[in-house]
């Protein structure tokens, strides 16, 4: 246990769970996004629906995913800043396919015209869990430096991509399938022990079969 766990995150508060876990959430589906948000659906879920207004909930998850980490001092006038920005925000309450109590529902576009849905959930004391991608059940946290793949699912591509970590000395703390049929679509998330090299990444973005690489370490931003 360190100093973090006891004291919980450094943050503009008033709770670590509706207002730090949130704004992970809208970092974390941010970065996935990959691209300039346009336009997000925020669907608050359980108690972050109950009381997340009052805990500042929506106002974090647009601050994250507008790149904002949980202690800058804008997340309370984030919607000002995404309307600034031409960035339409709705905001609804609804019940999603979730066990977990404190959860949100993302509805995000691009300029570009890229979409991405996404459940993330809250866990208390800043930590999250992204429980689903596009449709496909997923279950991770971003306490570690990760990579998400989202590729085909055809065989090779464990193998290329913990080949390519090798290769840059990076070790695997651990690593998970998810898929949303056979021959279908799938996501694997790696959570590593070291910083992913630029180059391992480029590496593995060119791969065929490999639609998408995201790579998250927040430890660096914060």
């Amino acid at each position: 246990m360190n100093i973090f766990d006891i004291m919980g995150p450094i943050m503009v508060g008033p709770s670590s769970s509706h207002t730090a876990g949130a704004c992970r959430i809208g970092y974390v589906a941010r970065q996935l996004l990959g691209e300039e948000l346009v336009e997000a659906k925020i669907k608050l879920h359980g108690s972050f629906a109950a009381t997340g207004k009052g805990h500042g909930t929506d106002k974090a998850i647009v601050a994250g995913l507008m790149g904002m980490m949980p202690d800058d001092e804008r997340i309370p006038d984030s919607f000002n800043i995404a309307k600034e920005k031409n960035i339409k925000i709705e905001v609804v309450k609804e019940q999603l396919k979730t066990e977990c109590a404190n959860a949100a529902g993302l509805e995000l576009s691009s300029a570009s015209g890229k979409k991405l849905n996404l459940i993330g959930a809250s866990l208390g004391g800043g930590r999250i869990s992204i429980e689903q991608i596009d449709g496909i059940d997923t279950r991770f946290s971003c306490d570690y430096p990760t990579l998400i793949v989202r590729n085909i699912d055809q065989p090779g591509h464990i193998a290329e991509v913990t080949s390519t970590l090798a290769h840059k000395s990076v070790n695997v703390a651990t690593l998970n399938l998810y898929r949303d049929k056979r021959g279908g679509f799938a996501v694997m998330i790696v959570e590593t022990d070291q910083d992913i090299p630029e180059s391992a990444i480029k590496w593995i973005e060119h791969l065929e079969g490999i639609l998408k690489v995201t790579y998250i370490n927040i430890s660096k931003e914060i």
